[in-house]
């Protein structure tokens, strides 16, 4: 799930993200302190949890070593592991198929359709212009957009320099600390071999990509270094507060799930 380019809609839409994070997750936080583990026992599989976070259409999961979990039970979550520890690593085939389960989802296009409407409505790049043909532009280039962020993020660049594209929840700690976490994990990451290392596939990826489709397919007028560097830094950005959403939404299930059993 990717912005459009110039963002003009992003802090209304993670403001009510991170504004229902806040509320749903402190008052649990205050209220339930965590539950210890006993030592003897093994952290859960993988496998395992994804029986209950997984999307009812899509079945058993068909790529051991992600998920089959969705934000908000609507947006494609399958790079984000639960407590899951060590994993054996994604092969290069695997990061490409996992990437391209996300971002071909059927929730993208009527996602996209909005981003569209949205700039659209706004006059964003005017070059595109506005009727039926301006639309289409202004959809084929969101969708465009992400899917190239998505792959040069989440496989090519993971794959060129060995590094782990997924996401490993925490779940332990308070809010703040949780919330540190998962914005240092916009600067480290894992390599395949399960060590920490500065997050190349994050910069390098979002940049390759922001310079990719500012110059290829967008309007002549929005072909500067400027735009192409406002660009790539809202996308950073944008991953970095959507790890923060991440890193809570077990917290959000469960007590959403909690308000299902007591109906």
């Amino acid at each position: 799930m990717k912005t459009n380019r110039r963002g003009e809609f992003l802090p209304p839409l993670l403001g009510i993200l991170i504004a229902a994070l806040l509320l749903a997750v402190l008052p649990a936080m205050g209220q339930q302190p965590p539950a210890a583990t006993p030592p003897s026992q093994d952290p859960p599989k993988v496998q395992d949890r994804d029986k209950d976070n997984a999307d009812p259409k899509a079945g058993v999961n068909p790529q051991p070593g992600t998920s089959n979990d969705r934000l908000f039970y609507t947006l494609p979550n399958f790079l984000t592991l639960e407590n899951a520890g060590q994993m054996p690593p994604l092969t290069t085939g695997e990061k490409f198929k996992v990437v391209a389960r996300g971002s071909f989802d059927y929730v993208e296009f009527p996602w996209y359709a909005a981003l569209a409407g949205i700039s659209q409505a706004q006059n964003s790049e005017a070059g595109y212009g506005q009727g039926a043909a301006g639309y289409g532009k202004r959809y084929g280039a969101a969708f465009a957009d992400g899917t190239i962020e998505n792959f040069m993020v989440g496989a090519v660049f993971p794959s060129l320099l060995k590094q782990d594209p997924r996401f490993y929840q925490s779940g332990h700690g308070t809010f703040w600390h949780r919330s540190g976490y998962a914005i240092s994990r916009i600067f480290v990451t894992r390599t395949d071999s399960g060590h920490e290392q500065f997050n190349f596939s994050e910069f390098l990826g979002s940049a390759l990509a922001a310079g990719i489709c500012t110059y290829s397919y967008h309007p002549r007028a929005d072909r500067t270094l400027a735009n192409t560097a406002s660009v790539w830094g809202t996308q950073v950005g944008y991953d970095m507060l959507t790890i923060v959403v991440k890193e809570f939404w077990p917290d959000i299930r469960r007590k959403l799930s909690h308000k299902k059993q007591a109906y």
